[in-house]
């Protein structure tokens, strides 16, 4: 089974700068998709940013710009870098999985909060 666990989250303020990870276990990190998720208090859970195994991105309108997603096969790892932070960008972070099977599998998240 696949396990995510996200780190890398904290307090920083506007303007500055968080690298999210999320660690892979399971065997098949580098057939499958990854992404990014996060929830507001109050709001959806919306997609954040998308990686393929092939390495094409996607990113919500909101973050296009200024954060960027990658991934590391030898390390079993997918990153956010996430620059010029806006408060709006507070939320719980999560990592997704999609295998090429089509299941899902879900990290825990991390709190990423933007000071004004």
């Amino acid at each position: 089974q696949v396990q995510l666990v996200e780190s890398g989250g904290g307090l920083v303020q506007a303007g500055g700068s968080l690298r999210l990870s999320c660690a892979a276990s399971g065997g098949i990190f580098s057939i499958s998709a990854m992404g990014w998720y996060r929830q507001a208090p109050g709001k959806q859970r919306e997609l954040v940013a998308g990686i393929t195994s092939g390495g094409s991105t996607n990113y919500a309108d909101s973050v296009k710009g200024r954060f960027t997603i990658s991934r590391d096969n030898a390390k079993n790892t997918v990153y956010l870098q996430m620059n010029s932070l806006k408060f709006e960008d507070t939320a719980v972070y999560y990592c997704k999985t999609t295998t090429p099977w089509g299941a899902n599998y879900w990290g825990l998240g991390t709190q990423v909060t933007v000071s004004s």
